[in-house]
């Protein structure tokens, strides 16, 4: 069992973005020091989030990290280059010492699309086939390829090839059984976002994904869990402090997406009953313990960043995580 911290470097609203990401790197550089296996950081193209090139800030990790996996949540593949995907992957991961890692997905928002001349009426397509290409590269060996969003490749080698010979590569997905189906159709390790109700309501896509390995030929891959969350001293300062600034940033994500705006009553059901995990490292602990065991999953990813909370307060929240939450969560599960 291996559990990860996530973070999209949210900007806080007294910090500059440069700052942001300085503080990015020392949450992770924490990370490591307390031994947490992996540390993930999101892409995005908006004014609320400073990482947009996450192997630079993830590379910057690796020069002061030693042992901890280093990745992305996620690849916003859709819109990038599978081979400049690579490149910067392969890349990273000789100066981490084959400590880097890749989620490809389509992520939660679609700004890159216009930003990098794509049309969103090609959304399926361009996943599809950017991920297929994507597999390919992965073989690290000659590439013949061809689809309808760049030229054919034929018998192309891409470099730098990795020591260990492939790079580790998810796909990340919000719960649509297609994409289910289709990383167990390339053999992939899956990771869930949960974002919203209860983590055992997933179940099903699990038993899916196992079954369409089966079915496919393929071997068993590990499947990992991306889960909001918050530590605190005690659940009622985690709740108190955490409220405000996740109203801030729900309440703006759901202006853009037309829905309604969230109430304190709302947003603490879903930490009892649905997908935030928040509260003293006990309460957390056991939650992670319940999402765990409910799915059978092989790695557990907190994110803990959520809109303007302050550096201090998220050093607190992986320094919890680092020392009681999960060692809590290994005596629970043992």
């Amino acid at each position: 069992m291996e559990f990860g911290l996530d973070t999209f470097g949210d900007v806080t609203s007294d910090t500059s973005y440069a700052q942001v990401i300085r503080n990015v790197v020392e949450q992770a550089v924490l990370a490591d020091r307390l031994g947490i296996d992996a540390f993930g950081v999101g892409e995005h193209h908006r004014d609320d989030y400073a990482i947009s090139s996450p192997e630079i800030v993830l590379a910057a990790i690796a020069a002061r990290t030693e042992r901890i996996t280093l990745g992305t949540a996620v690849t916003v593949l859709s819109s990038d280059d599978p081979v400049r995907v690579y490149e910067r992957f392969a890349t990273l991961d000789a100066v981490s010492n084959g400590r880097a890692e890749i989620i490809l997905g389509r992520g939660s928002f679609t700004e890159s699309f216009p930003l990098f001349g794509y049309d969103l009426a090609d959304y399926e397509r361009l996943f599809s086939e950017k991920l297929d290409l994507m597999t390919h590269l992965l073989d690290e060996g000659p590439v013949t390829w061809a689809g309808s969003n760049r030229p054919p490749l034929k018998d192309q080698h891409v470099y730098p090839k990795t020591e260990s010979g492939r790079l580790r590569t998810w796909i990340g997905v919000g719960g649509s059984p297609e994409s289910v189906v289709r990383a167990a159709r390339y053999g992939l390790p899956l990771v869930l976002a949960i974002i919203g109700g209860a983590p055992a309501r997933f179940a099903p896509y699990v038993e899916l994904y196992h079954r369409a390995l089966k079915e496919l030929g393929q071997e068993e891959q590990p499947i990992a869990v991306h889960c909001p969350g918050f530590v605190a001293a005690t659940d009622q300062e985690a709740v108190d402090v955490l409220w405000p600034h996740a109203r801030r940033m729900l309440d703006r994500i759901g202006r853009e997406r037309g829905w309604p705006a969230i109430t304190r009553d709302r947003f603490e059901a879903d930490i009892t009953e649905g997908a935030w995990h928040v509260g003293s490292p006990t309460t957390v602990a056991r939650k992670i313990a319940d999402t765990v065991q409910a799915l059978g999953i092989d790695r557990f990813d907190l994110k803990y960043s959520h809109g303007t909370l302050p550096h201090d307060r998220l050093m607190t929240c992986v320094e919890l995580y680092g020392t009681q939450v999960i060692p809590q969560v290994k005596e629970i599960l043992s």
